[in-house]
């Protein structure tokens, strides 16, 4: 299996993604794309009233005074006090609001958007237009391993730079995958922004503005820990091989969701394949 990328005169670009290196030319059997399952809920209530009652005649009527008025419950106050004009009546108990649930809090937020409002599904292969959008850039190197904490830390850097410049994020965290190897990748971290400043700072801190990839591109929507992304990239591995499809040799991943460590099952990311 191959797949042609764009700068790659051999059309054999080895590309790795984290710890586990996949690449672009093999010779096993193409992968099958996985349809993502439908979940099924049903509710049943049933209920039953027994007929006895109509059937036992009914008993003739009791003279004796009713258990309420012969065993009376002790009480230490009147059962309706009446209300005292001199006080004020009791707040309300305020309702407890349920959390968002967790990994979900940053989807769908108008002020951080995702590239395409539309989410995407796993399993589904979306073409899509990435719009260009203004965004603050921080370039990075890491090791595989250490690919989680170096991207957080680089987006923490650009949130932190945006807000002495007084400029506020307007879209979700994206890294751009520019070069890679058996040890690691370079990439640029991103976050967009409504526009950059006016005039543009100079570069400081590493930190410079620019525009987020743009134009056609397929989607592949990956929902699970970032330590199994793989087996998504294996899907786009295998999807570009079967259409023949030429892309561009960078990816783009897209956090939805906070990345907050490899492990976490609530992570949704979208990746990018940009086409020729």
């Amino acid at each position: 299996m191959h797949v042609a990328l764009a700068g790659d005169p051999d059309h054999r670009y080895p590309m790795c993604w984290k710890a586990r290196t996949i690449r672009w030319a093999s010779s096993g059997a193409p992968i099958v794309i996985r349809l993502r399952p439908l979940a099924i809920l049903s509710v049943g209530l049933v209920l039953g009233v027994g007929p006895l009652a109509a059937q036992q005649p009914a008993p003739p009527p009791s003279t004796a005074p009713s258990p309420a008025q012969t065993n009376p419950l002790p009480t230490t106050t009147a059962p309706n006090p009446a209300p005292d004009p001199g006080k004020s009546p009791a707040p309300a108990p305020e309702q407890a609001v349920a959390p968002p649930p967790a990994g979900q809090s940053a989807i769908g937020t108008p002020a951080r958007p995702t590239l395409i409002d539309k989410p995407g599904e796993p399993g589904d292969v979306d073409e899509v237009t990435l719009p260009a959008k203004a965004a603050a850039i921080v370039t990075g190197k890491t090791k595989w391993e250490e690919a989680v904490v170096n991207l957080k830390q680089a987006f923490a850097r650009i949130e932190a730079d945006l807000a002495k410049l007084g400029v506020a994020p307007a879209g979700r965290p994206l890294a751009v995958f520019t070069r890679t190897d058996d040890d690691g990748f370079e990439f640029e971290a991103m976050i967009p922004v409504a526009a950059a400043p006016n005039p543009v700072p100079a570069e400081t801190d590493g930190l410079r503005f620019g525009t987020t990839p743009s134009g056609k591109a397929l989607r592949f929507a990956h929902r699970g820990s970032y330590e199994s992304i793989d087996s998504t990239y294996e899907t786009l591995t295998a999807y570009l091989d079967a259409k023949d499809i030429v892309v561009q040799d960078r990816f783009v991943e897209e956090y939805a969701t906070d990345l907050k460590d490899g492990t976490d099952d609530n992570l949704d990311v979208n990746i990018y394949a940009l086409v020729k």
